[in-house]
């Protein structure tokens, strides 16, 4: 890990990350996660959090100093513009619309999308699509909107990634599946109403709160950010 990223558990506190779901959503799997419960809602143990927290900045570190990608996945709609946004300041490609089914498991079909947008959307820039008809520029225009709403987070993503980070493994189970099948490996946010098998980092964490949540990405965002100094 960065040496100067630091983990707190007044500061995690603060942003309100121990908090988990009502005490009925629990996942049997998430209990060694939690150490108590408060108005009906788990509470996260916050050390363990931290610990956990720790060794996925730990691998992200080593993953940015061998070189290796990160893809930033968040759709959740609350959480869309933090998990954009922290992509975009380390550089990273993301997903945060709905996931396109196949993203991984079909990567060249999704690549050939990809071009076509990155295509037709420099044909309107120079000037190629003026040849059309009014009406038919106007639905290039529309057709260009849905393309670049779908895919515009991953549209210098030229091969499969090394590490998805997940901010809810809830909303994006399908994403995880996607990623464990092409061995690709997951870090993500996994809130108590969840299954945390399927991910290789798990950071037990409120994935609801974007307080919590934009904690989490800062330490995230500084890590890889710091790791690329460190390498550099």
């Amino acid at each position: 890990m960065a040496k100067d990223i630091k983990t707190s558990v007044e500061e995690m506190a603060a942003a309100g990350v121990n908090f988990g779901h009502k005490v009925s959503k629990l996942h049997p799997k998430m209990k060694q996660y939690v150490s108590g419960i408060k108005n009906n809602v788990h509470l996260f143990d916050l050390e363990k959090t931290e610990k956990e927290l720790e060794k996925a900045l730990k691998f992200i570190a080593k993953t940015i100093t061998d070189g290796k990608s990160i893809v930033f996945i968040g759709t959740k709609a609350q959480l869309k513009a933090i998990v954009q946004k922290s992509a975009e300041e380390c550089g990273l490609p993301y997903v945060t619309e709905r996931w396109l089914g196949g993203t991984f498991t079909n990567f060249e079909t999704i690549q050939k999308r990809v071009a076509y947008f990155k295509d037709l959307e420099a044909k309107r820039a120079s000037g190629g699509l003026d040849k059309y008809t009014k009406k038919e520029r106007l639905d290039f225009d529309k057709e260009l909107v849905i393309l670049k709403t779908k895919f515009e987070g991953v549209r210098n993503m030229t091969k499969l990634p090394d590490v998805v980070f997940i901010a809810g493994i809830d909303r994006d189970i399908t994403a995880a599946r996607e990623a464990k099948k092409k061995g690709i490996k997951i870090v993500a946010i996994v809130d108590t109403n969840v299954n945390p098998d399927i991910v290789d980092y798990p950071i037990p964490a409120n994935d609801d709160s974007i307080g919590s949540v934009q904690y989490l990405l800062e330490k995230i965002k500084n890590c890889i950010i710091e790791s690329r100094q460190v390498k550099a």
